[in-house]
């Protein structure tokens, strides 16, 4: 194999999974600051879900896509899509485009993409301690977020907001962790990365 067939079929691309995981972690954080009751839904929470929660999610996907990663192109385009899904259950109705959807379908909304955490958290089990922490406080969110709407208990929503701040700081710092590690080329942050 010649020297510029080598290059070729190397990558040169950076690692997409910082955009990612900063894309659903910072649009985490502040969602559930106003779960929590630190403010009221806005035009910032909704603009953060749709294009950095969202189309930064689904860009990184792409990305993880081109390198052949099946978990992180799952992942992120799938996130990035409840993101813009989410904006747009939220916006629809105020445009007069469709019904509010009732408790009933919300929590079933909910619980699937509970489903769909657990499922790629045992996923992570092969991959890092850092994103088990964010899946498995990802899992937790969906299902605490349902239950406040199956029961309509403001106090689980506040406590479902306090640990999806945890949640999305989970994913800042797995993405940061990873932006210094490559910069500088040794383990700044530690991601506990599982041996295979």
């Amino acid at each position: 194999m010649t020297d510029v067939t080598q290059m070729i079929k190397q990558d040169l691309t950076g690692n997409p999974a910082p955009l990612g995981l900063m894309g659903f972690g910072m649009t985490t954080v502040l969602l559930n600051f106003h779960n929590a009751g630190f403010y009221a839904l806005s035009a910032m929470i909704l603009a953060m879900g749709f294009f950095y929660g969202g189309l930064a999610q689904i860009i990184a996907g792409l990305m993880e896509w081109k390198k052949g990663n099946t978990f992180a192109t799952t992942a992120f385009i799938s996130y990035g899509s409840f993101w813009l899904s989410l904006v747009f259950l939220w916006v629809m109705p105020k445009m007069g485009w469709a019904e509010t959807p009732e408790a009933s379908a919300m929590v079933a909304y909910l619980i699937m993409w509970g489903i769909f955490s657990a499922i790629l958290f045992i996923a992570t089990l092969k991959l890092s301690r850092a994103l088990q922490v964010v899946f498995l406080s990802l899992t937790v969110l969906f299902f605490l977020l349902a239950l406040g709407d199956y029961t309509h208990n403001p106090a689980i929503k506040i406590i479902a907001g306090y640990e999806g701040i945890f949640c999305g700081f989970s994913a800042i710092y797995t993405a940061l962790a990873q932006v210094l590690n490559e910069v500088y080329g040794k383990t700044v942050a530690p991601i506990g990365l599982v041996k295979k």
